[in-house]
């Protein structure tokens, strides 16, 4: 899985944004995040329904199963006191519990569990956090498009500013999307993003043409987080 860009990736994005900025007043920001969230809490919500699952499994296992393993550890005419029983009880739930959580500290493990819905939120959710910390009122006529890529998710966003969306419905960026993943599953992100620089200047080139004079607000260069 690419994990890193190239410098040559570098260079094609940056030349990507320079084009499409040459054909409309827009500003595009390209962005790359190794991934948009470390899913602790998926972790944690794994390893704490294998530790309820314990005494739900000792709900439905047969009885002579049990009687089994007591005769294997404490001896065939072993009786159990009910505080020993949850003991036992306990031990096994904390034990469920650490070897779950650990486990999953494993973040290939961890990714792979998470549902495709949370990570659809959280990068959604980091898209916007980046959106707003880098380009939302960083133009003066607000025309910064944000195209967020998360590697280890391969997912990605694209957020515009207010002249933007005004102009823009959210599905026209479906394409460019599109475009970019496809090529990051195929092991090539710089290419991907290139594709949806330039689908992003086509979208930008009818409603912001370009004016006179117009100076370069946002950066060209791609950043990797």
């Amino acid at each position: 899985m690419v994990t890193r860009l190239t410098e040559a990736d570098h260079e094609k994005v940056t030349d990507a944004v320079r084009a499409a900025e040459a054909k409309s007043s827009g500003e595009i920001v390209t962005i790359v995040a190794a991934r948009s969230d470390f899913y602790h809490d998926v972790g944690l919500h794994y390893a704490v329904l294998a530790m309820l699952l314990v005494p739900a499994l000792g709900a439905v296992v047969p009885q002579g199963w049990i009687d089994w393993g007591l005769g294997l550890f404490l001896g065939w005419n072993a009786e159990l006191s009910f505080r020993t029983l949850m003991v036992l009880m306990f031990v096994k739930m904390a034990l469920f519990f650490l070897i779950v959580r650990y486990a999953l500290a494993y973040m290939p493990l961890r990714m792979a569990l998470t549902p495709r819905r949370t990570k659809a939120r959280r990068v959604h959710r980091r898209a916007v956090e980046v959106f707003r910390t880098g380009c939302e009122l960083k133009t003066r006529g607000r025309t910064g498009v944000l195209i967020y890529l998360s590697i280890a998710e391969h997912r990605a966003e694209i957020v515009a500013d207010q002249a933007i969306t005004e102009k823009v419905p959210a599905d026209v960026w479906v394409a460019a999307l599109a475009a970019l993943i496809d090529e990051v599953k195929a092991g090539r992100p710089g290419d991907g993003l290139a594709k949806a620089v330039g689908q992003v200047g086509d979208v930008l080139a009818p409603i912001l043409p370009p004016i006179p004079h117009d100076e370069n607000e946002l950066p060209d260069r791609l950043v990797e987080l």
